[in-house]
């Protein structure tokens, strides 16, 4: 069984996908082969196949490992015992920034999706239609009590809100005029200004 560690005391798993993260985004998915990755994380064919499966595997948790982190803050915030329209701004902001800080991730991803064979789309698919629903629902919450107006359905509101999110691979840069946080906030107000009633 291979190390589970390096001499710094880094998971393996977490070598490999740091490594091809990195090479994703610089060469594309496509480019990119497991030789190639191994040899960045400094590991043997043998651990990358003990911890992934495949290339594909480690595409699929590039994505996965983010989304998962999404969902766990989305469910504390919808539960937490505050107004909606502050669940749903601490929601509508956390997206942004949490993308952002996984700019790579994110871009490798839409940028290689179809690279996921038909049942691992289907899988992440699923695991993304969650998310969005659980956001939804905080919308739904808040058009019921007339909090928000309901002229707009709540698919599309969300709808909305994430495709400024997925797009944000492909103009936000860190050393630009605006910190993540400015960035949420912004978008996170349109999105609360736009369901006024």
């Amino acid at each position: 069984m291979p190390r589970s560690t390096d001499t710094n005391g880094t998971p393996v798993p977490q070598r490999l996908l740091a490594a091809a993260t990195r090479l994703f985004a610089e060469q594309g998915y496509g480019s990119t082969s497991v030789q190639e990755i191994v040899e960045a994380a400094g590991v043997t064919k043998g651990a990358l196949y003990h911890y992934f499966g495949s290339k594909e595997d480690l595409l699929q948790e590039v994505y996965a490992r983010v989304l998962r982190l999404q969902q766990e803050r989305l469910d504390a915030f919808a539960d937490a015992d505050e107004p909606v329209e502050h669940r749903l701004r601490a929601a509508a902001a956390d997206v942004v920034v949490t993308t952002i800080e996984n700019l790579d991730d994110a871009a490798i991803f839409f940028r290689s999706m179809h690279h996921l064979s038909p049942a691992k789309n289907k899988q992440v698919r699923a695991e993304r239609r969650r998310y969005h629903e659980r956001f939804r629902a905080l919308v739904e919450e808040g058009q019921r009590g007339g909090v928000f107006t309901d002229a707009t359905p709540s698919d599309l509101v969300v709808d909305y809100h994430f495709g400024s999110v997925h797009h944000l691979s492909t103009w936000y840069r860190p050393d630009g005029p605006l910190t993540p946080q400015q960035v949420a906030d912004h978008l996170a107000d349109l999105l609360l200004r736009a369901l006024r009633p």
